[in-house]
């Protein structure tokens, strides 16, 4: 009798962002290969977890050198996922920087979390630490800055031992399998370090298989993998994006605030979980500000003609360019005022937004409640300070917020009442001044867990276990002193 043929591969067809066609055939992983590939990745992860430190790291500084190769052609698969933004074309170099740093930062940080010590309440008794990470690290990774952000997590897991199983989005996959042709060249990494493909189903088969789950992407798709780790009783990290507010003040330097408000609002298609979303300015100079900040909306150039050229690109998800004019429809039906852009565009197949500005808004508008993540600019004028914190803070998120004032004092002041894991003074679009020197954590729904940026975010891939050895006498369990003395 004829063998049965083999069950034919489903595939999965992926849309280039600049064309609308789809011209990439992504193939669908079943659950019994993400079950395989993660019964692979814990077996070997404990050779590379007892590998020393510095093993570890001259390891992580070939793979360096792989991808210092092939810098240029990481960007530009990135580019062809997202449809071509500055960032895009320089995430090969982003990848340089953020193994780089954690080749310089993991010593450190690790070394920081070792304890050797005598008990401060048993003295005889000598504490070591060691430090054990988590067999299998899971990374669900979104659509936007697909390698940035499936990478933000990865590098510093496999710095600090663990197996990762990366599941990136199936809206943005090419950059991936360019990013793993480096891995595989570097067969000791790429016995932990693997990735699968497909929808939120083969997401889900990820969090079956990991010990830990990293998780970026919206609040209810958040909720979902919340629970379902919570069901495994294995810890899960979050970032669910942002609603992030600034503040122009009566004092600002008007001319400043207006570049960096619309560089904040509009960079990458305001595709960004950190864009500027809401804008709040005082009354007293709201006109003048957004007399300034049309103008500069204005002389922004789509990339529609040369992606390398232009300013802002495509929408990456064509789900998203609906979403977004769903809201100017709410806002405009609720009274919102456009004053420049506020229409998709159809060219040559992509979909494309040019800088909106919007006045006359208030909170009861999506626009200002839910996240938008496109290239809009709502201003809303406030009449104190205190109503301006309110405002700002009026929001289920809290991850990144602005305050432009004239003065570093006064921002920092008003920065200091706002609800927020970073907070970005006489600017906008500061994240990544923060990530290897300071951790944050985010408020209200745009994040659960630990800190990603910052020297402590690899520890949230390892336990701290004590080993406690006892140098003095063993107590006798008739001899109860060792106990000490009632209300002692």
């Amino acid at each position: 009798m004829a063998s049965a043929a083999p069950a034919q591969e489903a595939m999965l067809a992926v849309r280039n962002p600049r064309t609308g066609e789809a011209d990439y055939q992504l193939a669908v992983s079943s659950p019994s290969q993400v079950a395989e590939k993660a019964a692979r990745l814990r077996a070997n992860q404990q050779a590379w977890a007892a590998l020393p430190l510095q093993a570890r790291i001259g390891v992580m500084a070939r793979w360096l050198g792989e991808v210092k190769a092939r810098a240029l052609d990481i960007g530009e698969q990135d580019a062809v996922d997202t449809g071509g933004c500055h960032t895009s074309y320089i995430q090969g170099f982003i990848t340089l920087a953020n193994i780089g740093g954690w080749i310089e930062d993991a010593p450190k940080a690790l070394g920081n979390y070792e304890v050797h010590t005598r008990s401060a309440v048993m003295p005889d008794v000598e504490i070591r630490s060691q430090l054990v990470p988590y067999s299998l690290v899971g990374v669900i990774s979104p659509w936007n800055a697909p390698l940035m952000l499936a990478l933000l997590d990865a590098i510093p897991a496999l710095f600090a031992g663990s197996a990762v199983l990366l599941k990136p989005s199936e809206v943005t996959p090419r950059v991936i399998e360019a990013i793993f042709e480096t891995v595989r060249a570097v067969p000791e990494l790429a016995a932990v370090f693997d990735y699968v493909t497909g929808p939120g189903e083969i997401g889900q088969a990820v969090i079956n298989q990991a010990d830990l789950v990293c998780f970026t992407g919206s609040v209810p798709t958040g909720r979902k993998v919340a629970m379902a780790c919570a069901e495994r009783l294995i810890p899960c990290f979050l970032e669910l994006g942002g609603k992030d507010p600034a503040i122009v003040t009566e004092t600002a330097d008007l001319e400043r605030a207006a570049t960096s408000v619309l560089r904040g609002a509009v960079y990458a298609t305001g595709q960004v979980c950190y864009s500027t979303e809401r804008v709040y300015v005082h009354e007293s100079v709201h006109d003048a500000f957004v007399e300034k900040l049309v103008e500069k909306a204005q002389a922004v150039r789509l990339n529609a003609d040369n992606p390398r050229a232009g300013h802002i690109g495509p929408f990456t998800f064509a789900p998203q360019a609906e979403i977004v004019k769903g809201h100017l429809e709410d806002a405009k039906a609720k009274g919102a005022k456009v004053l420049t852009g506020g229409e998709v565009e159809a060219i040559d197949g992509g979909l494309y937004m040019r800088p909106t500005v919007l006045t006359g808004v208030t909170h009861d508008m999506k626009i200002m409640q839910d996240e938008t993540f496109g290239p809009c600019v709502p201003v809303m004028a406030y009449s104190d300070i205190d109503e301006a914190v309110r405002l700002a803070n009026d929001t289920q998120f809290g991850l990144t917020a602005s305050v432009l004032a004239g003065s570093e004092d006064e921002a920092l002041a008003i920065g200091r009442r706002i609800n927020a894991g970073a907070v970005f003074l006489q600017d906008t679009f500061l994240t990544f001044g923060k990530m290897r020197s300071i951790g944050t954590h985010s408020f209200g729904f745009s994040g659960l867990g630990g800190s990603r940026t910052g020297l402590e975010s690899i520890l949230r891939f390892v336990r701290r276990k004590a080993l406690m050895t006892q140098h003095g006498a063993v107590a006798d369990i008739q001899d109860d002193h060792h106990l000490g003395k009632p209300g002692a």
